[in-house]
């Protein structure tokens, strides 16, 4: 299952790109995703004198929901679904924290103790910060986005068979119509087109790194019409399967020379 993660910079900043939505971090904000996302991400500001440099965290469920309980910390209200990436200020106490795991490289003897209580403070500087709530939403079992995760997490596993709505909604206990809505509401997209994306990004590995033709590309992710994932391969890359593989290869090449 994928696991929520904070996403922090030390130098630099990013642009990450969901539908319609465009969410910037740097130095003085971290961004917070709790599934995994069709995403596109650039870096926006780096140089060779300040390359761009971050940490990726990932949470810890059991670790949030006990200090949950142990700062009494009040359950999220039931709310609408929202989407599963946001961006929130980096605070000092929290930078304080997150330095002090990075300061752990050069002791490394210090990391088994250490580590795991420094983590522990920078979980529970989130949770009382501006995107506490939502954090805690993320945590809460049973919550609905929980159950997008869960949803997303079969989608992964299984993008090469057919898919039935009724019967992913039924997998994660909700409704159709309230399973497509917040479905939605997280990802940007329909768990349909959320399909169309892996099996399009996988195609794309296939014919990149193991020289697969599109014919074959195409069956092996699950596509049953060689022109149908032309079509749309097109739409998502911006240009056909041996055009697209092609750019990329001399575009590989280039920047080695």
């Amino acid at each position: 299952m994928y696991e929520p993660s904070i996403c922090v910079i030390a130098s630099g900043a990013k642009r990450v790109q969901l539908g319609d939505d465009a969410y910037v971090y740097d130095a003085h904000h971290f961004l917070l995703t709790s599934v995994d996302l069709p995403t596109f991400v650039q870096v926006i500001k780096a140089s060779p004198e300040k390359p761009y440099l971050g940490l990726v965290l990932k949470i810890d469920h059991r670790e949030i929901s006990q200090l949950m309980v142990d700062s009494k910390l009040p359950p999220p209200r039931p709310r609408q679904s929202s989407r599963g990436i946001a961006t929130g200020e980096v605070t000092l106490p929290l930078l304080a924290a997150i330095q002090r795991l990075i300061d752990l490289l050069d002791e490394p003897t210090d990391i088994p103790i250490l580590a795991p209580i420094i983590k522990r403070e920078i979980f529970y500087r989130l949770l009382v910060g501006d995107q506490g709530a939502r954090l805690r939403q993320i945590a809460s079992a049973g919550s609905q986005s929980q159950q997008i995760a869960r949803a997303i997490d079969w989608l992964k596993s299984n993008f090469t068979k057919p898919l039935r709505i009724d019967d992913l909604a039924a997998q994660v206990n909700m409704s159709t119509s309230t399973f497509h809505h917040h479905f939605r509401q997280v990802t940007a997209m329909s768990p349909l087109q959320y399909q169309k994306w892996l099996r399009l990004n996988e195609a794309r590995r296939l014919l990149l790194t193991e020289n697969q033709d599109a014919t074959t590309a195409a069956f092996q992710v699950g596509y049953e019409s060689p022109s149908q994932f032309s079509r749309e391969y097109g739409r998502l890359f911006g240009a056909p399967p041996l055009r697209d593989i092609t750019s990329l290869r001399l575009m590989t090449t280039s920047e080695r020379e």
